[in-house]
């Protein structure tokens, strides 16, 4: 069956779906997105998905594209017309089609929004969190809103092919004064020698990521120490574990760090144990 995408207000075949050569995301990256994962027929985290959507396109002073409560509607219609059970849904929303000009175009222009859906390979991403990943540190290179979920990702792009090159998972890029900011699409977090959950505030520097906030509150509710503030390449090369969170990989154990081995080398027991039960504290929405 042919993948069906949403594009401005149609359910279109993937490969027919377009935009117009004049949309904002197109021509300028003027635009924001979300990636919404889908397990067992279920959307996680909704809820803070959009809250998170909302934010980055008044940060840009971007309209909704639509009422909020409609975007849940499109999402699971787009799941179910591609019959995801594992997967991902993205979705983004842009400033709309007009004649280019670095000018906002008129508060008529209506945003333009899209959204599409994918299977994921269960299997293999358990696979890959059973053996963990390696990361490199490249510098940090990237403009300062990073916490406006943008989909101006060059220097993301960059930074995982690189990381590719290398043999690695990730990418973490590093700030002026030597800290860890980021990985290039996931949160960065170390378990300190005393066992303590370091990842760095998200007032500044990094993506305030939806898993990210998930963990501090499912780990807080374990009994886990938390500790957010900034951590440099050679703590986490040194720590007790370290991993790495998004929506696409959940939690994911990082064994290596530009060729140092963390701790054993092999995933760290706090990074497993918060994989195995993040499911069971996601808000899920039915499809």
């Amino acid at each position: 069956m042919s993948r069906i995408a949403y594009v401005n207000g149609q359910y279109l075949p993937h490969l027919d779906a377009s935009v117009h050569i004049e949309d904002r995301g197109f021509q300028f990256a003027d635009g924001v997105y979300e990636v919404c994962e889908v397990r067992h027929l279920q959307l996680l985290d909704v809820t803070r998905h959009l809250d998170r959507l909302e934010r980055s396109l008044r940060e840009l002073a971007i309209q909704m594209p639509m009422e909020r409560r409609c975007i849940p509607l499109i999402m699971r219609e787009i799941v179910t017309r591609n019959r995801v059970i594992n997967g991902l849904v993205y979705m983004q929303a842009n400033r709309g089609v007009y004649p280019r000009n670095h000018l906002f175009p008129p508060k008529s222009v209506k945003p333009s929004l899209v959204i599409t859906a994918k299977h994921t390979n269960r299997a293999a991403a358990e696979e890959m969190a059973a053996c963990g990943i390696g990361v490199i540190s490249v510098p940090e290179n990237r403009w300062d809103r990073v916490d406006i979920k943008s989909v101006s990702l060059l220097p993301n792009v960059l930074a995982k092919q690189k990381a590719l090159e290398a043999g690695a998972g990730e990418a973490w890029f590093i700030d002026v004064d030597g800290f860890v900011t980021e990985g290039s699409s996931t949160n960065a977090w170390i378990v300190s020698k005393d066992g303590v959950l370091v990842t760095r505030p998200a007032e500044s520097g990094i993506l305030r990521g939806i898993t990210r906030t998930r963990v501090i509150d499912m780990a807080a509710g374990m009994g886990y120490s938390i500790e957010e503030r900034a951590f440099t390449i050679e703590e986490a090369k040194a720590a007790r574990e370290a991993f790495v969170t998004a929506a696409s990989s959940v939690v994911l154990p990082v064994v290596e760090i530009d060729g140092a081995t963390v701790a054993n080398g092999h995933p760290g027991e706090t990074a497993t144990r918060l994989r195995a039960l993040f499911f069971d504290s996601s808000e899920k929405l039915p499809c």
